[in-house]
């Protein structure tokens, strides 16, 4: 089942510049605006992933440093 959603006072701006966002990969601006709402909840806010790794940490009491994660992450760029 869907709704409808409402958003007033957006400024003259931003919707002119959601609309050609939306036409330049041609959708009508529902559309666009829909699949932006849609793929917004199925990603986690920061506060979730925040909140995960603290969970994750106090579970397994691993902690990793900031070295071992740069070292790993230029590892990959070699």
């Amino acid at each position: 089942m869907s709704v409808a959603v409402t958003v007033r006072d957006v400024p003259d701006k931003v919707r002119d510049e959601l609309a050609a966002r939306a036409a330049r990969v041609g959708q009508s601006l529902q559309e666009y605006l829909r699949a932006m709402l849609v793929d917004s909840v199925r990603r986690p806010t920061v506060q979730e992933v925040i909140a995960r790794a603290r969970a994750r940490v106090d579970t397994t009491g691993v902690r990793v440093g900031a070295d071992s994660i740069l070292a790993a992450r230029d590892a990959d760029r070699r």
